[in-house]
């Protein structure tokens, strides 16, 4: 079945500053430049001025792609004063794209990332600095904990529950594994918890739920990593599955936007579901995977948060690399 054109913020059109400047043409390294460390509308304003084209040809070219954009919409977007959100949007940035003879996810990785988000007025995520500070915090609070790089065991299944409160904030994550042990004498499991920006680690609890008892706990408070170690009552023999659970109570951060769970090496099936207060429902959701911290994103999928409040995800066999899902509040 065809797909009818789309409508993304039509309206009339004011000319600026910015529309004159974006005709007036830019060398080929400062477009390579603009779309390698954006921001997306810095990209979005060079790339039409390489091109010559005044906004009301891209406009003429999006219609001609089945998608409907006004004149000022454009040129918001080339400003910063406004950023592509809504599904119908995306569509027109994609088409972007191709019209303005741009590498593919070009404009919508800049979109994803924080300065995209920043330019928007928005609260910003994680940034990639940010996950290396924590990598190292991590790696230290590891070793005190005296726990290998290799932890002797094998995921074959992981499903985590998150939850939302109604002041949008993280309240809760509970995991439930299903490991396989690939080395005699196992008897642990150490979980890692990266609370939101402006989160409180020394404020956080964790427990134990199924077939597992809290033993070290480690926490600190610049990076909002946590680490808890999670002691089994029996030492598992090479070959052998256990099953156990544990949870980790949060509630200290600011609103949350997404939760990313990061696989060092690939393992069974994982399942994420992030179910929201009835007084904090977000307007979208969608999935998304990341080959690293440093990659742009990519597999994105719309979610419909459902009657009971929800949405998931389902990863059959993991990868190494990222998997999450963000959503967003107005």
């Amino acid at each position: 079945m065809p797909h009818a054109p789309q409508h993304a913020d039509v309206d009339a059109h004011t000319v600026t500053d910015a529309d004159a400047e974006a005709v007036s043409g830019v060398t080929a390294a400062e477009l390579d430049a603009a779309l390698r460390g954006g921001p997306f509308h810095v990209a979005l304003r060079a790339a039409i001025a390489a091109r010559g084209l005044p906004l009301q040809r891209v406009q003429h070219h999006l219609s001609r792609h089945g998608v409907k954009v006004g004149v000022t919409s454009l040129s918001y977007w080339q400003q910063g004063a406004r950023r592509p959100q809504r599904p119908e949007s995306l569509r027109a940035v994609r088409a972007l794209e191709e019209i303005l003879q741009l590498p593919d996810e070009s404009l919508i990785r800049l979109l994803a990332e924080t300065d995209g988000k920043a330019a928007a007025g928005q609260p910003t995520g994680r940034t990639y600095r940010s996950f290396l500070a924590a990598s190292d915090v991590l790696e230290k609070l590891l070793v005190e904990l005296e726990c290998p790089a290799d932890d002797g065991l094998h995921t074959l299944g992981h499903h985590e529950r998150v939850r939302i409160g109604d002041c949008r904030e993280l309240v809760e994550r509970e995991s439930q594994h299903i490991v396989r042990a690939h080395r005699d004498g196992v008897d642990r499991f150490v979980a890692v918890h990266h609370g939101d920006p402006g989160c409180a680690p020394e404020r956080m609890s964790v427990r134990a739920l199924e077939n597992c008892r809290t033993g070290r706990v480690r926490r600190h408070h610049d990076t909002g990593v946590l680490v808890a170690e999670f002691l089994f009552d029996t030492r598992l023999r090479a070959g052998e599955t256990f099953l156990f659970g544990y949870a980790v109570e949060d509630g200290t951060g600011g609103a949350s936007h997404e939760y990313v769970r990061g696989f060092g090496a690939p393992g069974g099936q994982y399942a994420l579901q992030v179910r929201f207060d009835e007084n904090a429902v977000p307007a979208r959701c969608h999935r998304f995977t990341r080959h690293s911290a440093a990659a742009p994103r990519s597999g994105r999928q719309e979610l419909a948060v459902g009657r009971h409040l929800s949405v998931h995800l389902v990863e059959p066999r993991v990868r190494s690399g990222m998997v999450g899902i963000a959503w967003d509040w107005e």
